[in-house]
């Protein structure tokens, strides 16, 4: 579904509806809303790659309660080694595997060996990184202690599927009320 269709302007128009208007003051109702269209929105492209940005927040949510649960220096240090080796590792399969066997491929060629490899059809999936860069800021961010984990597991998974933010790319500018001006 892409922003300048009619289907996410339909689309846009139920969500937006239901959310200011059927579901006013009901917050869970809203963050669940907004996590069904979010991965409606998602799924549209390709439903197969729901799994992977679930498997992800599901990773880092559990990464930042248990990283909130331990001091112990080592503990701390595994988990955020499993957040950022399980994201960086489907990011980096997703983009970077077929160059990666290809780049093998043509420096053993140089030197006489001409292995056969098959390159997968490896599709890249829509927001990959936006997410991955979004669930990995989380749980950076309270390994360092500058950001206590929520504890409210549906806001969280809404915040990470968030559907009109989800394909911007890997970097959002806050607005910070210090750089607004006098």
């Amino acid at each position: 579904m892409l922003f300048n269709s009619l289907e996410f302007a339909i689309f846009l128009a139920i969500v937006f509806i239901l959310y200011w208007f059927v579901l006013k003051n009901n917050t869970k109702g809203q963050n669940f809303l907004l996590l069904i269209a979010s991965y409606v929105f998602y799924g549209w492209w390709d439903w197969r790659f729901l799994a992977l940005i679930l498997f992800s927040s599901i990773v880092d949510y559990a990464v930042g309660s248990k990283l909130a649960k331990t001091q112990n220096y080592h503990k701390r240090k595994v988990l955020l080694l499993t957040s950022i080796l399980t994201n960086l590792g489907l990011l980096g399969f997703f983009k970077y595997y077929n160059f990666f066997i290809d780049s093998f491929v043509d420096v053993v060629s140089v030197f006489g060996f001409h292995p056969t490899t098959n390159t997968l059809n490896i599709i890249l999936p829509v927001g990959i990184s936006f997410y991955t860069f979004q669930t990995l800021s989380y749980t950076i961010d309270i390994y360092r202690k500058q950001l206590e984990p929520t504890k409210d597991t549906l806001s969280f998974f809404a915040f990470v599927s968030f559907f009109p933010q989800l394909v911007a790319g890997p970097i959002c500018l806050p607005i910070c009320p210090n750089t607004m001006g006098p």
